[in-house]
Formats: structure tokens, C-alpha cells, sequence
């Protein structure tokens, strides 16, 4: 647990500029279980080096993640990310550079030639589901007011929150249940279903539209025939294909899933007291009437 539930939030470019309900219900959240996020981008924080250039610049994309890291070490607190990309580039560079000597000491040139601190290996990176599972199951059902008993829920964690597990070491990254524990505390069911672990298509959109949209359907096919009332994501670029890309997909095949593609802390939120407005509700692209249907019975104790 970081200090005094006191965290420094890296946001990303992804989040401020396409999911503030994402980052909303975040802090809303955050807000009521008594957390403080101190916002990075004010003390400088830049990209977090994204996936795709580690495979083409080793070096400069490690260097990117260090300068974020060493603004952490310099706030003295750990990183929470709610985006599973920047998780991932955050926490596997921090890894390299704790474990690779050779590897720090030439990083830190770079950094102090950028008139950087050099990286000291202080600090953590968290994910947002990870910090609030420290946090303590029973410590946020303690918060809760109301319970979503009955909904079904097909949760997705999405590639860079679990792998590469020796560095993410988040949960078991075949058999991780991390996110299904923080469902089930809010009432609602997570299912099984069969594609939770697979890629979303995300990551190929910009490549290959068609190949991603294919793998996006299969994806709602499956969580549909599973029974889902609705799906939970993690990660922005998740959203995208489950969310948006639903209603493209919907055009395409004349047909209707309806399945709300809620992010985790929207439906935490709505636990904790929080109104839809409040989580930013109105930036889904998949209308939530059915969440707010289920809420309705609910409250008139149906």
C-alpha cells in the first residue's frame, strides 16, 4: 500500500483526450474510499513510451518511461495508471531498470543530459484495479450503499494489464481473477465467458480495420451468448472496440447487442452513491438504459 493512500495518477494521452468518464468515475471513486491522486501532468509527466515503439527503439522508449518515473521518485509516492498500456510501459521499464544494471546506468545518461534526476528505483507502479484490490475488498464494501445483485457482467482485462506477467505480476495471467473479485463485491455476477483473455483488436485498428472489427465482434458474440447484461473494461483502448466499435458493428450487420461497455470504476461508482452524471455516463457510446433499468428496479425493491 502506498503511503497514506496517497498515489500519483498518470492519466496518459489516451484517457484526458477520449474517456473522461473514465478518468471522472476514477476520482469519484477514488474520492469516497478517502484515496488521493496527485496528478502527474502538472509536475511535467509526458507519454508513457507506448508499446509499439519498445519494439522498434528499445532504448528511446525506455528512456520516455523513465523520465515519468523519475518525476514519481521526486513526488516520494508510487503510480497508479488507469490505461493498460501506460501500466504496462510504466511498470516494465521500472522493472528493467531495477533489475538491469547496465541498463540503468545508461538510461540515467540520458536523463541527466535531459537535466533529469537519475532513476533510483524507489518507487511502484500500480494499476487501478490493483491498487483498489490492496485496498481491501471488505474496506470497499464498507463504502458501498447499494448492490447490483442479479446483473451479469463480462469482464475484459485487455493484453498489458497481465503480460509480461514476470514484470506486470498483477494477477495469474492465465487464470486471473482480480477484476471478477471486484465485480462480484458490487452485487454483480461475473461470468464466464470464453474470450475474456483475448486480444479486443484494438492494437490493429490503425493496421488492419477490418481484421480488428472482426475480432471485436467475436468478442460481443461470445459475451452476448454468455448471457452479459453488459461488459467491464480496464483499458481505454478496450473501450474503444467494445464501446464505439459496437455501434459500427451494429450498422454493419443490421442487428443490436445492447451491451453497456461500462469502465470498472463507472459501475463501483454507482455502488458508492455516485449518479450516472457524476461518472460521466453521457460520454458512453453505448447508451446505458439497461444499467439504469436494472438500477430503477432496484431502488423500488423488485
Amino acid at each position: 500500500m502506498s503511503k497514506n493512500h496517497r498515489y500519483a495518477l498518470f492519466l496518459g494521452c489516451t484517457i484526458p483526450k477520449r474517456y473522461n468518464n473514465y478518468d471522472v468515475s476514477a476520482r469519484k471513486c477514488a474520492e469516497a474510499l478517502e484515496i488521493e491522486f496527485v496528478d502527474m501532468q502538472e509536475r511535467g509527466a509526458g507519454c508513457c513510451g507506448p508499446v509499439f515503439l519498445r519494439s522498434v527503439d528499445f532504448d528511446t522508449w525506455i528512456s520516455m518511461a523513465a523520465k515519468n518515473l523519475v518525476i514519481a521518485e521526486e513526488m516520494n509516492l508510487d503510480i497508479v495508471a488507469l490505461c493498460n498500456g501506460c501500466f504496462g510501459a510504466l511498470k516494465e521499464a521500472n522493472h528493467h531498470l531495477k533489475h538491469d544494471e547496465q541498463l540503468r546506468v545508461r538510461v540515467n545518461t540520458v536523463l541527466t543530459e535531459s537535466e533529469l534526476p537519475e532513476f533510483k528505483g524507489t518507487i511502484e507502479v500500480n494499476h487501478y484495479i490493483k491498487m483498489l484490490y490492496d485496498y481491501g475488498l471488505e474496506n470497499i464494501e464498507k463504502k458501498m450503499t447499494m448492490r447490483f445483485d442479479g446483473l451479469k457482467a463480462a469482464v475484459f482485462y485487455g493484453c498489458h494489464s497481465l503480460k509480461p506477467s514476470e514484470a506486470m505480476q498483477v494477477d495469474d495471467p492465465e487464470r486471473p481473477h482480480i477484476l471478477e473479485d471486484l465485480v462480484d463485491i458490487t452485487g454483480a455476477q461475473a461470468i464466464d465467458w470464453e474470450y475474456q483473455l483475448k486480444c479486443c483488436g484494438g492494437p490493429i485498428l490503425a493496421i488492419n480495420e477490418d481484421v480488428a472489427v472482426k475480432l471485436a465482434q467475436e468478442k460481443l458474440d461470445s459475451a452476448k451468448a454468455a448471457g452479459a447484461d453488459c461488459t467491464i473494461m480496464i483499458c481505454p483502448f478496450c473501450e474503444q472496440m467494445f464501446d464505439t466499435q459496437q455501434l459500427n458493428i451494429e450498422r454493419r450487420l443490421k442487428t443490436k447487442y445492447d451491451l453497456p461497455a461500462l469502465f470498472y470504476p463507472q459501475l463501483l461508482g454507482l455502488t458508492l452513491g455516485y449518479t450516472f452524471d457524476d461518472l460521466g455516463f453521457q460520454f458512453n457510446r453505448v447508451p446505458a438504459d439497461k444499467i439504469k433499468t436494472f438500477l430503477s428496479k432496484i431502488e423500488q425493491g423488485e
